[in-house]
């Protein structure tokens, strides 16, 4: 009887042994602002990787070790960040989150060869490196501030939404100035006249002048290339001036429902270009926006999407590259890129493929607020 325990205890290691051997251990790091003004996208992009390693480990081929580092939208804090989650032993990241610490870290990441996956980080400076080269290292799911410029210009002409636009842009801000001189050239190529535009900055709270300016110009579309913050202030303005254009912004405006005390009613009928909404009938979507109310409480905006799709790009890139667990953060990158250009993912923000420059290629949707909650445009 002994013997025969000692077998099945022999065997039943021996198993485990083997399923150990089988499953690819890797570690990540996501980087975002997971504290401070920007927090609500950082919470987003981390929460939506949380889901993607959950549903990964259960499947059980890869186990992933998610490290997380809060970069508190803050350049010097973001290489901060990225030295301590490579000290922690990451082989790969999942950021930055936002554009101006992207830069920063992707310079390093680039001399390091470290790869990077960023969810959300569209500054074509991003991926740039010097002289006009691109890093070749670092890869964006989301689409590049230039390319939500013409699309957005596009659809405003496609569908008419307006006959005399107006800009009010972020001067002090990357994404905002590359989705705007974008949007102007295509617009002057597609004949939508630009009656004028105004600035601001980070600092910025009152929008009266920016506002004001629209509608004495007669305005009949306003284009926001801004995040939500600045957003919600600027349809504050409008409405106490009795201003009713169209607003149309970009994904940076997704997250503009979920500011608190914010009044939603006044976000009514605002459109915006996105890859992903929470309302719509796909099953892939339908499953991971239920996994993540049950999680989080809340239903995940864009970013959280864009961060689920970085994971499972990842881990299909690493696959198809035969990374182990016992690569270096350098041996993943050399072998994971060569690979980036040649693999396609059916994410829930759309499918995906990339050139090596790093730029994703989808396709945008357009999405409009209707009581309170995004749907996709039937327009």
């Amino acid at each position: 009887m002994k013997k025969f325990f000692a077998f099945v205890l022999a065997l039943a290691l021996c198993t485990l042994s083997v399923a150990a051997l089988a499953e690819t251990n890797l570690t990540i790091a996501h980087i975002g602002p997971t504290t401070g003004a920007a927090a609500l996208y950082g919470l987003a992009t981390l929460h939506g990787a949380e889901i993607a390693v959950q549903e990964i480990n259960e499947k059980g081929e890869y186990h992933i070790t998610l490290i997380n580092e809060d970069d508190e939208h803050n350049v010097e804090k973001a290489v901060n960040a990225y030295n301590a989650a490579m000290d922690a032993g990451a082989q790969a990241i999942i950021g930055n989150t936002t554009s101006k610490p992207c830069e920063a870290v992707s310079a390093i990441a680039f001399e390091e060869r470290t790869l990077m996956i960023t969810p959300s980080a569209s500054s074509e400076a991003v991926i740039e490196g010097e002289d006009g080269a691109y890093k070749g290292n670092v890869f964006q799911i989301c689409f590049t501030d230039p390319n939500q410029g013409l699309a957005s210009a596009e659809y405003i002409v496609e569908h008419d939404l307006g006959k005399k636009a107006f800009i009010i842009y972020n001067n002090a801000d990357v994404y905002s100035i590359g989705i705007r001189d974008t949007f102007v050239a295509r617009a002057a190529e597609l004949g939508l006249e630009i009656v004028g535009e105004e600035v601001f900055n980070d600092e910025t709270t009152d929008f009266t002048v920016q506002v004001s300016k629209a509608q004495e110009l007669g305005a009949d579309i306003v284009f926001l290339p801004i995040y939500y913050t600045p957003a919600s202030l600027i349809l504050q303005t409008a409405a106490s001036r009795e201003y009713k254009p169209v607003f149309f912004g970009v994904d940076g405006m997704d997250g503009i429902l979920g500011i608190e005390g914010f009044d939603t009613s006044l976000a009514e009928g605002v459109m915006l270009l996105t890859p992903f909404v929470a309302t719509s009938d796909d099953p892939a979507v339908k499953s991971f926006v239920e996994k993540y109310e049950a999680a989080y409480g809340e239903t995940p905006i864009q970013f959280a999407a864009d961060a689920y799709d970085a994971v499972y790009a990842f881990v299909a890139a690493a696959k198809q590259a035969g990374v182990t667990s016992e690569m270096s953060a350098e041996e993943v990158c050399e072998a994971v890129i060569p690979v980036m250009s040649t693999i396609t993912v059916e994410g829930i923000t759309g499918s995906m493929t990339w050139a090596d420059t790093g730029a994703v290629s989808k396709t945008p949707m357009a999405a409009v607020i209707e009581n309170g909650v995004y749907v996709i445009d039937a327009e």
